[in-house]
């Protein structure tokens, strides 16, 4: 189950890829299909990253995380 972490919603735009950042923001990246399309930043809220955690944009435009899975034995 993921946690919200952000307040501030990012309004999604067709032809874009959303992520979060090194920086702590949220940024826009056009897909292929997206020609004219330029990588922006988009959110003014910082996130501060904690190690152990997964950080992405939720379907409703907030920024989510959820802990990593680490350290599960291979099947056999």
């Amino acid at each position: 189950m993921a946690e919200k972490i952000s307040r501030e919603a990012i309004k999604r735009e067709e032809g874009y890829l959303y992520y979060l950042g090194k920086d702590g923001y949220v940024w826009q990246n056009p897909t292929r299909s997206n020609k004219s399309g330029r990588k922006a930043k988009v959110g003014n809220e910082k996130v501060e990253r904690e190690k152990g955690f997964l950080y992405f944009v939720d379907s409703n435009g907030y920024v989510s995380r959820v802990k990593q899975a680490r350290g599960r034995k291979a099947a056999k």
